[in-house]
């Protein structure tokens, strides 16, 4: 049990992250339409990025990543996942291999191998570095990378990265689409972001491009199914394993002042509760059980029995209009739902029940998404509950204030259709 953590964590103050520019450029329903019809470049360079190098590069992954790693080629991507020997995932992010033996990372997977080399047993170094990381996506995102680069681009497949040039500077072009849309995210070094962004502006003004603000930024992240952590998911952090990783990460990277904080419903005094795993993540297919990492014993045993399943809820409309409702009479309010979605860092957990009121699962942060005019939400659903339909409830609220009753069913996720890997060829200009 861990009752003070839980108090910690409930008690702490959400991060206000400086990233993603913003708060809104046009408005954040006219944003959020981008990837429905035109296209958005949106700004992530606030994630660390850290150059991997050395004999034994590769291996520090291979030892800490879920992922497999017989195939692996230069010039190629992979959404990689670390957890602890408890299966419960620390954090995900992109790794790109740029040689045999050199390699950048980025985000809290940048941060967790950093350290752990920085324990020493590899022939291998880390180096910061300092790059802007900027998506462009939607249905008209490929006429726009072809106008600012120059380059056909049909030739780069899914998750590979090749060299481009955009206003004079060198640039990677990694094929992705945190949309669920086709996209690419151009990586350079940070000095050249104001040039990058202007000529991608400029490219893509008679194609609709739209720049985006961190009002609306995750409902894409909500929409396509992309959990992130310590927003969709409480991060493991608390594992003994892990002890002394959070101090050394402050004093050799600016963590913006974010700490893990838990809001919501559910209540329970032990924080492995609150934690998730690479399979009720929705990420059990990249998980390789041909070579030796940390968490290998745990996970093989849950792929072989899982418990929990990755949905999408759509809360009842309704009942969302009584939580705003509730502003405008006497008493206590229900707990606010910001739209289009929270302004702050919260892994937000609020228990969904079945018909004779038994907790079936966890919720995560809810967002409104105006394409589909619904509120929306990532959760992990005992997997008798999960199926396309069911129909469920939300207790929304902090323990010990006025709580909401919400009706939530059961939806696909993604929510959206994943059109990611389109076939470029077929949708050139």
């Amino acid at each position: 049990m861990n009752t003070d953590l839980i108090s910690s964590l409930r008690g702490a103050r959400p991060g206000y992250h400086p990233g993603w520019g913003g708060p809104e450029y046009s408005d954040w329903q006219d944003e959020q339409m981008s990837w429905k019809s035109t296209c958005y470049i949106g700004d992530w360079s606030f994630l660390w990025d850290v150059v991997v190098e050395g004999p034994e590069a590769l291996n520090v992954f291979r030892d800490t990543c879920i992922n497999g790693f017989e195939t692996f080629e230069i010039g190629q991507a992979k959404h990689i996942v670390q957890c602890t020997s408890d299966g419960k995932v620390i954090g995900d992010g992109i790794l790109m291999r740029l040689a045999e033996d050199r390699f950048i990372t980025q985000g809290v997977p940048a941060l967790h191998t950093s350290w752990v080399l920085s324990k020493g047993g590899y022939n291998a170094s880390w180096t910061q570095a300092d790059r802007c990381k900027l998506q462009v996506s939607g249905p008209t995102a490929l006429a726009v990378c072809q106008k600012v680069t120059g380059e056909p681009l049909t030739d780069i497949k899914f998750m590979r990265f090749g060299d481009v040039t955009i206003a004079g500077h060198p640039v990677w072009a990694l094929r992705q689409g945190m949309a669920g849309e086709v996209g690419f995210e151009f990586h350079a070094a940070q000095e050249h972001a104001d040039d990058i962004i202007a000529a991608v502006l400029e490219a893509g003004h008679e194609h609709g491009i739209r720049r985006l603000g961190r009002r609306t930024v995750m409902i894409n992240h909500l929409e396509a199914a992309f959990p992130t952590g310590n927003w969709h998911y409480l991060k493991q952090s608390f594992h003994p394993e892990l002890a002394g990783s959070a101090e050394w990460v402050r004093e050799h990277f600016d963590t913006y002042g974010l700490v893990s904080t838990i809001r919501g419903s559910f209540d329970s005094d032990d924080v492995n509760d609150y934690l998730q795993s690479p399979v009720t993540l929705g990420w059990g297919k990249s998980i390789r059980f041909d070579h030796e990492f940390v968490g290998r014993k745990a996970l093989e045993a849950e792929v072989a029995a899982p418990t929990k399943k990755r949905v999408t809820l759509e809360f009842d409309s309704q009942d969302i209009v009584d939580i705003y409702a509730s502003l405008f009479s006497e008493g206590e309010p229900y707990a606010f739902l910001d739209v289009p979605h929270a302004q702050r860092w919260i892994a937000w957990a609020d228990k969904v029940i079945d018909g004779d009121g038994n907790t079936v699962g966890l919720s995560s942060s809810p967002g409104y998404s105006y394409y589909f005019r619904k509120v929306l939400s990532i959760a992990y659903i005992d997997v008798a509950f999960a199926e396309v339909g069911e129909e469920l409830s939300l207790i929304r609220g902090d323990p010990g204030t006025r709580q909401k009753t919400v009706r939530v069913t059961v939806a696909p996720a993604p929510y959206k259709k994943d059109n990611r890997r389109s076939d470029l060829s077929a949708i050139s200009p």
